[in-house]
């Protein structure tokens, strides 16, 4: 496994929302050139999908605790 592979699956989830902003940043400036504009897109890409994957576990994860009918507190779901 390559080096910049691994450290992006090391990104926390803040740390690869802050480096999706700043390639957002710098490929809406149009200054980057061409090559580099692909390469900051592909790894943008990668990183969005990352981040979603993880919203997603994180709210497959999250419940809601609330008392049923006899006051006894019970988890359901979250709803959308």
């Amino acid at each position: 496994m390559s080096k910049a592979v691994k450290q992006k699956e090391e990104l926390s989830f803040e740390e690869s929302l802050k480096r999706l902003e700043e390639i957002v940043e710098t490929l809406e400036t149009g200054n980057a050139p061409l090559e580099e504009s692909i390469k900051l897109y592909e790894e943008g890409m990668t990183l969005a999908k990352s981040c979603m994957t993880r919203l997603n576990e994180a709210k497959l994860k999250l419940k809601k605790i609330q008392k049923n009918a006899g006051g006894a507190l019970e988890e359901t779901d979250i709803e959308n």
